[in-house]
């Protein structure tokens, strides 16, 4: 593993969570998240974190194999129709990775996901980050809708809204 990633995820392991995304700007995602699962029975998470742990540094851990580490930890994949989704950002990497769980994979091709990254992509690029990460939330919240509309009047709330920051 090259030093030079080694230094990278060094340099963002001493930022703040503040200095990245406000916490203003957590709770009106927080809000978004929580306004969308009430219209659809599919629950997401938002995670963003700095860098990877020295543990998965060493060794040589993709954001890939990261993003879906975290959906099992996170508790993503213990939904009851097995709906939720998680948008992992590896800021140290500039990566952006979508984990589905396996209701929503199969009815959601992977175009759309890539679609999605895209967008998220081109907005963190421009340095829109929270308008990014929102119009993520309702790219999902179309997809979800579409999939998995919900059927009852109150729908639970199996998962926190809040994003996780690391």
């Amino acid at each position: 593993m090259g030093l030079k990633r080694w230094i990278r995820h060094g340099w963002h392991a001493m930022g703040a969570d503040g200095r990245w995304l406000d916490g203003a700007a957590r709770e009106r995602l927080r809000a978004r998240i929580a306004c969308s699962e009430a219209g659809h029975r599919g629950e997401i998470r938002l995670c963003i974190e700095r860098a990877l742990p020295a543990t998965a540094l060493r060794a040589g851990c993709p954001p890939r194999q990261r993003a879906a580490q975290l959906f099992g930890e996170l508790g993503v994949w213990d939904t009851e129709e097995r709906c939720g989704v998680l948008v992992y950002l590896l800021l140290a990497e500039r990566a952006i990775e979508v984990v589905a769980d396996r209701g929503i994979t199969r009815v959601v091709p992977p175009s759309e996901w890539e679609t999605l990254v895209g967008a998220l992509s081109a907005q963190l690029r421009a340095r829109e980050r929270e308008a990014g990460l929102l119009a993520a939330i309702d790219t999902l919240d179309t997809l979800l809708r579409r999939h998995f509309p919900a059927t009852a009047p109150t729908n639970p709330n199996e998962l926190p809204d809040e994003p996780v920051l690391r």
